[in-house]
């Protein structure tokens, strides 16, 4: 077998010497993907800060039970587990492409007593093998657009997971704001119920009226129906979260009291550095790359196809009497298989994969725009929710102060029960506001964490999962 091991060598050298084109490098792409976007310097709104953007963003909410449902929705979400099924789909692809680079063997026996298993009369076996010397590429083509296309799925699946863990987070927060509501326009009730008491008292010795009576009822109404619709708003959120991380949506989850302190404000990294970080956007690079490759397959597919052919046979029948008696047979050839005329399909399919990679382009600029305006809505939206914080601490405060005055005028006969009714609502809703403004200020911290591509897992955990085998 030594002419098949000189093959072998000879083919490995030719092969060697027709590299494979490389796909355009990342700046050109940008440029044409790209083509009206100039990345700043830094980040145009307040907030992010030039240091390198940091994962683990998880661990900098110090709360165990947020990390305890996170750990639960990675492991039973089921839009996480069609993601890892899509990776395990690609990587079957990438073997499928690269087969046909060895040489393909396969072995054929006829038995079955004088006629044979097929009636022939002949019996025996045969080893044969096969092996198209990828001269022009094609092959290498194709696998390595399969390796791109795994390594986007590989991709899809990471941010897949760090989304899950981030919309695990915010729905974790707004089940809290919403237990947080009811609670106030709880304490609210109470407050009116106290006015509705006081107002009845006044009417009973002579001081007051029934239409004080009927406003302090018709208030304390308004904020039963208001208790009625938070207790909804509160067990659809709860559900909302266990639909995330795979539980049966019974509303039951539990969640705190009180919002943890605000994480220290984030490193933003610099936007140049958002389109090489984030996990969709290099996702969105690796098929562009794999469509490049796929016209690469298309052209090569148009020259000839050589391949190498060896056999090993032993045939024998009893029928008649065989004119190549010596057993066994090795034999050897090559095959040379060239397209003339097809109509024009070779070249449709050129055109085909051109098109491809020009929506791949086009995708590529459609996530990359979406990742620097999430990074820069994130920055935004969190310092305006800082400002709102100090505001709204001011204006409970004015409130509180306001409607205890108020409550004293009515007791001493200076006001009417209408006036604290008033200043009651200007209070409950400044203390709503304030805290639809903490959980707000989470979810976009998170909002934020995502969007420039940093991970809820330590970088040396997610460096494990994410190292192909």
């Amino acid at each position: 077998m030594r002419w098949i091991h000189a093959v072998i060598v000879s083919s490995s050298i030719t092969l060697a010497a027709c590299a494979l084109n490389q796909p355009p490098p990342s700046e050109e792409l940008r440029a044409k993907a790209l083509p009206n976007v100039k990345t700043p310097v830094q980040w145009a709104s307040q907030g992010g800060a030039a240091a390198a953007s940091a994962d683990n963003w998880l661990a900098s909410f110090n709360d165990p039970a947020l990390d305890a449902l996170v750990r639960e929705a990675i492991e039973y979400n089921s839009d996480l587990r069609m993601a890892a099924a899509r990776v395990e789909t690609a990587a079957g692809y990438v073997k499928l492409a690269g087969a046909t680079l060895y040489p393909q063997v396969n072995l054929l026996a006829r038995g079955g007593g004088k006629m044979s298993g097929d009636s022939s009369g002949l019996q025996g076996a045969g080893v044969t093998a096969t092996w198209e010397l990828d001269l022009w590429g094609r092959v290498r083509s194709s696998q390595q657009g399969a390796q791109l296309n795994y390594d986007a799925a590989a991709l899809d699946a990471m941010y897949a997971r760090q989304s899950i863990a981030a919309q695990t987070a915010k729905a974790y927060f707004l089940a809290t704001e919403a237990q947080l509501q009811l609670a106030i326009a709880k304490d609210t009730v109470l407050s009116s119920e106290r006015m509705v008491g006081f107002a009845r008292d006044r009417l009973r010795v002579g001081k007051g009226d029934e239409y004080d009576v009927a406003t302090g009822l018709a208030n304390l109404d308004t904020y039963h129906d208001v208790v009625a619709q938070l207790e909804l708003a509160r067990s659809q959120a709860l559900r909302a979260l266990e639909t995330l991380i795979g539980r049966y949506p019974a509303g039951a989850a539990d969640v705190p009291t009180r919002f943890a302190a605000t994480p220290p404000p984030v490193p933003g990294g610099l936007p140049s550095e958002l389109l090489e970080r984030r996990p969709d956007v290099v996702a969105a690079e690796r098929r562009v790359a794999s469509a490049f490759y796929g016209i690469e397959e298309a052209k090569a597919a148009r020259l000839p196809r050589i391949s190498l052919t060896a056999s090993l046979t032993s045939v024998s029948s009893d029928l008649f009497v065989l004119t190549e008696r010596n057993n066994p047979v090795v034999s050897f050839g090559a095959s040379l298989l060239a397209p003339i005329f097809l109509g024009g399909q070779l070249q449709a399919q050129v055109d085909i994969r051109t098109g491809e990679q020009a929506q791949a382009i086009a995708d590529y600029g459609r996530v990359a725009t979406r990742a620097f305006g999430e990074v820069e809505n994130a920055l935004s939206a969190g310092f305006a929710l800082d400002d709102r914080t100090t505001i709204l601490g001011r204006v409970i405060a004015d409130n509180e102060r306001a409607l205890e005055l108020s409550q004293v005028r009515y007791r001493v006969g200076s006001g009417d029960l209408r006036a604290v009714n008033q200043q009651q609502l200007a209070l409950y809703s400044a203390r709503s506001a304030q805290i639809h403004v903490e959980a707000e200020r989470r979810v976009q911290r998170v909002n934020l964490y995502l969007a420039l591509g940093g991970s809820f897992e330590a970088i040396h955990a997610r460096t494990a999962e994410t190292t192909p085998q």
